[in-house]
């Protein structure tokens, strides 16, 4: 038995492990999270570990810490470096790795950093990720000699990148890396890749000095929009910080949404998979639905999360998934993880070869009215319980609701949701009706239920 570890409260989440540095998140936890899942890797059977981190000034240290504890489980330890999180995942498939771990903090603020894990081609997640907490709690871990090596797959990998790129004419693209951990490799992509290429804030820089890397944020896209309209894009693609997530926006500057991209990508996945089942989370619009319905697939309403959608996707054999959040997963052609780098050619090569521009495939879709994601302030020990409360109030009521992650109230107007982040200390809400004043009515009610439990919604919502 070796020394005992208890983490944080708040870091061991239900599809990743994601901590304040310096307050709820150390490099002490960072070596207990190595030592916890190289046992559980070790019991397996497992022998090599892929390891990478994103650009946030925490993670060399962490990343440090995570092999220190790796290695003494007994493991051989291959550490990729620098990079998005796409590449490790796709490390631990082409080298064959009995698991990995990727350290990120994804699109949250500089101080945040944390974990994602995959053991084989699958997701941790859930009881697997308190299994760790219980394992160092109990210093319950594997004793053994391991040693670790550096290794560079990012040419690899960016070859991988451009396999399945199959565009006709060539586009002028603008690329915002926001400071993110894709900005190396997305250098090298589009040096390759055909067509003309304007990159926005490819200089990785944890402190994220040009705008926060969330592009689910109208406010983010600012700049991209700007370079689009200047340049007379075709198009133009942004990154979360670990490239994992894209947003876009069309030639006119418009965003398009992850919900709207993913109907964009089903309209050619289904082609060569017809009858297959597209999934999205409950955040999407039902013109999304409706839109897979018309092109002959299987539509099918999921729960929030990159972790729950893949493990989704290989329990249904689904060729293509994606969130309102831009984690978009293509098993077409590709492993079946959220990448964005990958979601970036695959779009790219898609309008090069249409005879539409992006403005004209994203207006395949009705028009509804609807808010984007928005985000209320809610403490880690309070948001999961104002969403039951809402629930309880819901169910008292004899409202229409879904209750598969949150709830998704739907009314003659449209449907509003809310829900609690499993990264983020905030309650997430959208609405969407089929008319301006129905929207309004949505809201209302939204707010009504947050102000009965004791949230508070913006002025300006």
């Amino acid at each position: 038995m070796s020394e005992a570890h208890q983490f944080h409260s708040t870091v061991l989440r239900e599809y990743d492990i994601r901590g304040i540095i310096g307050k709820t998140l150390t490099a002490a936890d960072a070596k207990a999270i190595g030592r916890s899942f190289g046992t559980v890797v070790v019991r397996g059977g497992g022998k090599r570990v892929c390891v990478g981190y994103d650009g946030r000034l925490s993670s060399v240290e962490l990343e440090e810490a995570l092999v220190e504890g790796l290695v003494s489980t007994g493991l051989h330890v291959e550490r990729i470096g620098l990079g998005p999180t796409g590449m490790l995942y796709f490390a631990v498939r082409d080298r064959e790795a009995s698991a990995g771990v990727m350290i990120t903090g994804s699109h949250n603020p500089p101080d945040y950093n944390g974990f994602k894990m995959m053991m084989g081609k699958a997701p941790v997640y859930g009881p697997a990720i308190l299994e760790l907490g219980e394992i160092a709690s109990k210093g319950a871990y594997a004793v053994g000699d391991g040693t670790s090596e550096k290794i560079d797959i990012q040419d690899h990998y960016v070859e991988r990148l451009l396999k399945d790129y199959d565009g006709g004419k060539e586009l002028t693209v603008a690329w915002d890396a926001g400071n993110g951990a894709a900005g190396e490799i997305l250098k090298r992509l589009t040096a390759k890749l055909p067509g003309k290429h304007i990159l926005l804030y490819e200089d990785i820089d944890g402190n994220f000095p040009n705008h926060h890397p969330d592009p689910t944020m109208p406010e983010n896209l600012v700049d991209l929009q700007k370079v689009v309209a200047e340049n007379k894009c075709d198009l133009g693609i942004a990154f979360d910080g670990d490239g994992d997530r894209i947003g876009a926006v069309d030639a006119g500057g418009r965003i398009v949404w992850g919900d709207q991209l993913v109907a964009i990508y089903a309209s050619e996945v289904l082609k060569t998979h017809p009858g297959g089942t597209i999934i999205a989370d409950v955040k999407a619009s039902q013109t999304l639905f409706d839109e897979i319905e018309r092109l002959g697939g299987k539509p099918l309403m999921w729960k929030t999360g990159h972790s729950l959608l893949k493990a989704k996707m290989a329990e249904t054999g689904s060729p293509l998934a994606g969130e309102m959040s831009g984690h978009i997963f293509f098993a077409d052609k590709w492993y079946g993880f959220d990448d964005a780098l990958y979601c970036g050619v695959r779009l790219v090569s898609l309008v090069a070869k249409s005879d539409k521009p992006l403005a004209d495939l994203r207006d395949v879709l009705p028009e509804v009215f609807n808010t984007p994601e928005v985000r209320f302030q809610a403490d880690e020990e309070r948001k999961f319980a104002v969403v039951k409360e809402v629930k309880a109030r819901l169910a008292a009521s004899g409202a229409t609701v879904n209750d598969i992650d949150g709830v998704r109230v739907n009314t003659e107007d449209g449907w509003w949701l809310l829900r609690a982040s499993n990264t983020q200390d905030v309650l997430v809400a959208r609405c969407e009706a089929f008319s301006p004043e129905g929207l309004k009515r949505l809201k209302a009610l939204l707010v009504e239920q947050l102000s009965a439990s004791g949230i508070e919604a913006p002025a300006d919502f």
